[in-house]
């Protein structure tokens, strides 16, 4: 009997996209060449974990419940079972973002998630409905957010950032544009602060012009903004702290700013939501219905040892990052001065190459001469020992053909020195090829 083969022209269209085959060859090429210098993984430096905080963490929270008043049988429930698929931590996560981040919120009105991501495809899940409805996203963005959306059978509409960022009169052409086109957009997607890919922050009338245009234009906003307690300095206000009319659905991480394995994540959606029979509810309910059909819920263990780092630092993670927003702002000012040195103000306008200065983030990007594609990054693996991402992958549409994006928080100082020495020479010589 043959095996069974399955055609791929008969499963979703999704799995297709060039955009889920992105990170797989990015991956790719940073395990064939392990030598090279890698500005590609947006992933947290190393240096700040250590194995042992783990049980550390874990064990204070267990000490909480029990100091609130619960049994050795619901502490080891807390643990073992499953848990409400709404998160067991909620009341913390509610009383931190208070406190970090001034969004008031009823815990009710969180839901936890598996990261970031699954905040991500759960909202869009809820919010996309029709075939008509649109999700506009701000360009170029974040690969996750793309891609859920493509998987979920819907095509983004990108708004294109200038130069120096996010312009709400670009979001209103595009708003207009595609309900002239007979779509109803539904949502529009944004990192406001030292953004993914483009390391740009919005400013602070940007953010109420956006949170008014989206009340005036019936659209909701979903706000991802992992980088803001990783960076040096005052950060702007979140939109979500700007948000009087329950337009802002806040989707964070503790990814960046406590601990990546936990894969511990949530949305924060209070909007109302009424039924046909006059019944109200909150979106986070809706948004909860799907993820018990999604992952039932979010790791007990995961969100233990969250839970843990939050109780030690009294729901303040910005006390808890100090010293890895010193670091990530040390490692940005390294690579923008090597760059400096790397390419002479005289030499950068006759070679063609710009790169921008973010205040903080992981990621900043550089404008070439030539055209930034996976031959070229392969050609600077091989070559020249340094990896990057091109930033087309990160246009909905077409556009970064002659960009990339460098991310410096995984790396050291002397990697960064070092790295920069080998891009400027592949650039170099690239930038001469292409003459």
């Amino acid at each position: 009997m043959a095996a069974t083969r399955l055609k791929k022209e008969e499963l979703h269209a999704s799995v297709s996209d060039p955009v889920l085959d992105t990170m797989n060859f990015l991956n790719g090429i940073t395990h064939r060449y392990p030598e090279a210098v890698s500005f590609a993984p947006g992933r947290p430096y190393d240096g700040f974990f250590d194995t042992e905080q783990i049980f550390s963490h874990i064990r204070r929270y267990l000490s909480h419940l029990e100091g609130n008043g619960a049994s050795a049988a619901e502490i080891r429930d807390a643990l073992f079972q499953y848990g409400p698929t709404s998160g067991r931590i909620r009341e913390l996560i509610a009383d931190s973002l208070r406190k970090d981040e001034n969004i008031d919120v009823a815990p009710e009105a969180i839901v936890v998630t598996v990261g970031c991501q699954e905040a991500m495809f759960l909202t869009l899940r809820a919010v996309l409905s029709a075939p008509e409805d649109v999700l506009l996203v701000s360009s170029p963005c974040y690969v996750g957010i793309t891609g859920a959306a493509r998987v979920l059978g819907f095509e983004p509409a990108p708004v294109q950032e200038r130069p120096d960022g996010f312009h709400c009169a670009d979001l209103e052409t595009v708003l207009a544009a595609e309900r002239a086109r007979g779509r109803r957009p539904r949502a529009f997607y944004v990192v406001p602060d030292h953004a993914n890919p483009s390391g740009n922050t919005m400013s602070l009338d940007e953010r109420h012009a956006l949170v008014a245009l989206a009340a005036r234009e019936d659209i909701l906003i979903l706000e991802d903004s992992p980088y803001r307690l990783v960076s040096p300095g005052p950060q702007e206000p979140t939109l979500k702290s700007l948000d009087r009319a329950q337009r802002v659905v806040h989707l964070g991480s503790y990814s960046k700013t406590l601990f990546p394995g936990a894969r511990v994540g949530f949305a924060v959606a209070d909007q109302p939501v009424v039924d046909q029979e006059g019944n109200t509810g909150l979106l986070a309910d809706e948004i909860t219905k799907i993820k018990s059909m999604i992952t039932v819920n979010t790791s007990p263990l995961g969100q233990a040892a969250v839970a843990g780092m939050l109780l030690a630092a009294d729901g303040r993670t910005s006390d808890l990052n100090t010293e890895t927003a010193a670091y990530y702002g040390s490692a940005m000012r390294a690579i923008l001065q090597e760059l400096d040195s790397a390419f002479a103000a005289s030499d950068r306008e006759d070679a063609g190459v710009r790169w921008n200065e973010p205040s903080g983030g992981f990621f900043l990007t550089v404008d070439v001469p030539f055209r930034a594609d996976n031959a070229a990054l392969v050609r600077s693996a091989e070559e020249y020992g340094v990896i990057w991402t091109p930033m087309s992958y990160f246009y909905p549409r077409d556009g970064g053909d002659h960009s990339l994006r460098l991310s410096v928080s995984y790396l050291s100082n002397e990697e960064i020195v070092e790295g920069v020495a080998r891009l400027a020479r592949f650039i170099r010589e690239e930038s001469r090829r292409a003459r």
